[in-house]
């Protein structure tokens, strides 16, 4: 493959480091108690004087470990994961398990379409406003707002009583995970050193992997008690109470600080990350990066300001800074920027599309109806079958957070995203031989399965649990399902569920809030569609159709991903910034990433994937 679009190096003045957790090379400032370092890593990079070494690097391989206090405030804000994983996988057991509870009748396929597909609507929704709140008002709040949210949602579904109010409770937890799954990864970024970025953000992903199996779980065990469904859904509002009792000892971004012109209070944060009180070489650090921080967000508000005179000139004042009409203001300019700048645009080309796939890809999908699948199949308890699912994707995503950072971004997608097109052609072979209990097996035709799936999705949602004569559990092909399930979701876990969130590592802090709202909102409205569209399909396309459809999407993922998606991982964004200027950079980040593989040897002794 050509990548006319590969650059060395190159300055991008747009491109700004991150307050911690920024990996230019010349900018690191790590802190010995913020982070646990070999022995005789003593070399900040910041002279007597307190000035940064501009054209000294500072080696943050000698970083053994994050400190404590990073883990404390990763896992603190990865709760709200916990919250999202509940939410995708309760919602799959209480489909099963609601009967006639709602309005007084069964569900039809229309209500659990609506039903699932609400929270990813109003999450579609909530993502691009989040990104505007996160500036105007600090990520922590937002934080905070998701958790209020998602703790009325859940009351109110399991106050619910009919269709459209459950809908209502769904679409108020729509509000709340969409803004956390934005502002959390993002609030860690901003708090992690480059070498475990990767990791870091993928805690998030192990709560809500996490959540989705406490889910199953629970849907379990609540499965046989009469209205069992609104404790399911209700318990939901426990991680929430959780994570507002923590958010007292979350600190703010400092960078969103001084951006707030809250100056004193972002050099009380610091110096907490840092550990500097008393420690003289330490105030110099924080003192240098509260320098650095300051000249970043003047560089932004002074090109703003000058894109604003130019497109407005008798409005420069109008707006507060650090108001909401402020940030209005601010995200008119940053699309702007995202559309005009080539090395932004290209930046959301490609987080947009890895969000866009992951969802497209089918996966939560399988996650919202699982239980209904594996009733189609013949599993006489789907919920506790389901669980095998939910149980692989959060062991798997424990192979992403070892991995992510040292096998790559791109190379663990290339590796990963075959597999998937494995497990779902296995699984869509498998639904061809399969007897559905109509007694057309293999030689039914594409309308008559489709009636036998709306029929058993009749039976499931009445509480028939999809069983009974003729079902086909112990057929070896239902087994064969499991397994093609299990494949894709093992691969999926290890790429798709984690990568696309890396993707605030591709924008520099000018537009970074936007374009991961940006592709935060793609990924939500491409599982509106998912979710909307599943059981329609399911019954129009029959299982091996839809399969099979899900199938040529990775296939398509994987070309993509081949053709624009550059190395990442171990890079600055001012790299990222210069490899996408001029093209999608992929040959030059893969010279780049060989090289830090080379060094990685030669200081461990070790191969890469020896470690």
């Amino acid at each position: 493959m050509r990548d006319h679009g590969a650059r060395g190096g190159g300055d991008d003045s747009t491109a700004h480091e991150p307050l911690i957790g920024g990996r230019s090379s010349r900018d690191r400032l790590p802190s010995p108690t913020a982070y646990e370092y070999d022995e005789g890593a003593t070399d900040f990079g910041v002279g007597d004087d307190g000035d940064d070494h501009h054209g000294e690097d500072v080696d943050e391989s000698k970083i053994a470990s994050p400190g404590l206090f990073i883990w404390a405030l990763t896992f603190s804000a990865g709760v709200s994961g916990l919250l999202f994983g509940y939410d995708t996988g309760v919602i799959s057991s209480t489909l099963v398990s609601i009967g006639t509870d709602l309005s007084g009748r069964a569900l039809t396929t229309l209500d659990k379409s609506l039903v699932t597909s609400a929270t990813s609507l109003f999450a579609l929704l909530a993502s691009p406003v989040t990104g505007v709140l996160a500036d105007a008002w600090g990520r922590k709040r937002v934080i905070l707002v998701a958790d209020v949210l998602f703790l009325l949602g859940s009351l109110g579904q399991a106050w619910a009583s009919s269709v459209w109010g459950m809908i209502l409770g769904r679409s108020i937890v729509g509000l709340a995970v969409g803004s956390a799954s934005f502002v959390v990864p993002l609030y860690i970024s901003e708090l992690s050193p480059s070498p475990f970025r990767g990791r870091l953000v993928t805690v998030s992903s192990l709560f809500i992997t996490g959540g989705q199996v406490v889910a199953y779980i629970v849907g379990w065990l609540f499965s046989a008690t009469p209205h069992g469904w609104k404790w399911m859904v209700g318990l939901g509002a426990l991680p929430a109470v959780l994570q507002c009792l923590t958010l007292g000892f979350m600190p703010e971004t400092p960078r969103w600080l001084v951006k707030a012109n809250r100056k004193d209070r972002a050099r009380r944060v610091l110096r907490k990350v840092y550990g500097a009180d008393g420690d003289v070489r330490k105030d110099k650090l924080v003192e240098a990066l509260l320098r650095r921080v300051e000249r970043e967000v003047l560089e932004e508000e002074e090109a703003a300001n000058s894109r604003r005179r130019i497109n407005n000139p008798s409005n420069d004042d109008h707006h507060k800074p650090g108001s909401l009409g402020a940030s209005l203001a601010t995200v008119h300019d940053g699309f702007g920027e995202l559309v005009a700048v080539g090395a932004h645009r290209r930046a959301l080309a490609i987080a947009c599309m890895l969000q866009g796939y992951q969802q497209l890809c089918g996966f939560n999908s399988l996650m919202y109806f699982s239980a209904t699948i594996f009733a189609l199949v013949g599993f006489r308890s789907p919920t506790l079958t389901s669980l095998a699912i939910a149980l692989t994707n959060f062991l798997f995503t424990l192979v992403a957070f070892h991995s992510i950072d040292r096998v790559g971004r791109r190379r663990i997608l290339l590796l990963s995203v075959p597999v998937m097109v494995l497990g779902l052609g296995l699984c869509s072979v498998a639904f061809g031989f399969l007897d559905l209990g109509d007694g057309g097996g293999g030689e039914e035709s594409a309308a008559g399965a489709g009636a036998v799936v709306a029929r058993v999705v009749r039976r499931v949602v009445e509480g028939d649990g999809g069983g009974g004569a003729g079902a086909p559990g112990g057929s070896p092909w239902a087994v064969a399902i499991l397994l093609a399930m299990v494949i894709y979701v093992a691969s999926y876990a290890v790429g798709m569920g984690n990568v696309p969130w890396q993707q605030s590592e591709l924008f520099p802090l000018s537009v970074r809030s936007l374009g991961s709202a940006t592709a935060t909102a793609t990924n939500w409205g491409s599982n509106f569609l998912i979710g909307l569209t599943f059981l329609p399909m399911m019954e129009t396309l029959t299982p091996q159709g839809t399969f099979a459809f899900y199938a040529l999407v990775c296939a398509a993922c994987w070309w993509t991903v081949y053709r624009i998606y550059p190395e990442t991982a171990g890079l600055g964004l001012e790299d990222v910034g210069g490899l996408l200027a001029d093209g999608w950079g992929v040959d030059e980040s893969l010279r780049r990433w060989g090289e830090r593989r080379r060094r990685m040897r030669m200081d461990a002794g070790v191969g890469i994937g020896e470690e």
